[in-house]
């Protein structure tokens, strides 16, 4: 993306509080400062929009009472709690969709049901690009997360990258995928390899700028395995430790 020069002149203080945000890791330059804060000084509400990809065939899953609660609803919740307006969620027909669309209508935040016959979750994401303007969540419809997200989309906003991961340590991380890490910098991923390179894993929930789609095509299926790997390539990809409740159903 071509980026304008400009001149400014700040106050000697805010230079100095502006320059003790460049660690050379993840912010690695004053103009990366000015440009970070900026953008989160003009993002009113953040992050307010969520988009959960669930196959056709994994309805089920979504509609399942969880802990006395219908996962989705308890999704929902999830989300709301932490200032999350509304999910948007890809799904495809199936003989389980007229009750999930029961299930959401006294969801705590609105919930709309896109139906798009796609191929890989990588382009069930690319089926939203148009509507998908501001910074957004992303994350499997038949799992749940429960962790402080609001500091994992702070952590997003700080450091300037197009995608931010949530990670686990696991003993037995063959069934994930597989992050190397250079200080908050997720430098290699590969999804559920052959031979372990670490016990740090995918959790399964993102935030993306829109930006993600300028490396998103139709001919990009996966997420995991097309796009992940080419953003870590890219020093695009950081990761943020969730240390906190990760259930997965299918």
């Amino acid at each position: 993306m071509k980026k304008e020069k400009i001149a400014i002149s700040l106050d000697k203080e805010l230079l100095s509080l502006l320059d003790s945000k460049v660690d050379r890791e993840i912010i690695r330059s004053r103009s990366q400062a000015i440009e970070i804060y900026l953008k989160r000084g003009l993002r009113e509400g953040g992050v307010s929009t969520a988009v959960l990809l669930l196959k056709g065939n994994h309805q089920r899953f979504a509609i399942r009472k969880i802990d006395q609660e219908v996962l989705i609803r308890k999704q929902a919740r999830f989300f709301a709690m932490q200032g999350i307006k509304q999910i948007h969620l890809v799904t495809q027909h199936s003989p389980y969709l007229v009750q999930l669309t029961e299930e959401i209508k006294d969801a705590e935040i609105p919930v709309n049901i896109f139906e798009k016959e796609v191929k890989g979750n990588a382009q069930a994401m690319y089926a939203l690009k148009n509507i998908l303007r501001e910074p957004f969540i992303v994350m499997s419809g038949d799992t749940y997360n429960e962790f402080d997200l609001k500091q994992m989309i702070k952590k997003h906003q700080e450091s300037g990258k197009i995608a931010t991961m949530g990670l686990m340590i696991r003993e037995k991380p063959g069934e994930f995928g597989n992050v190397i890490l250079d200080g908050d910098l997720i430098v290699d991923f590969e999804e559920k390899p052959k031979k372990l390179k670490s016990f740090i894993v995918n959790a399964g929930i993102y935030i993306f700028q829109p930006s993600v789609f300028e490396y998103v095509s139709e001919k990009i299926t996966s997420l995991e395995k097309d796009l992940f790997p080419v953003l870590a390539k890219n020093h695009q990809l950081v990761g943020f430790f969730t240390h906190g409740i990760y259930q997965h159903f299918s």
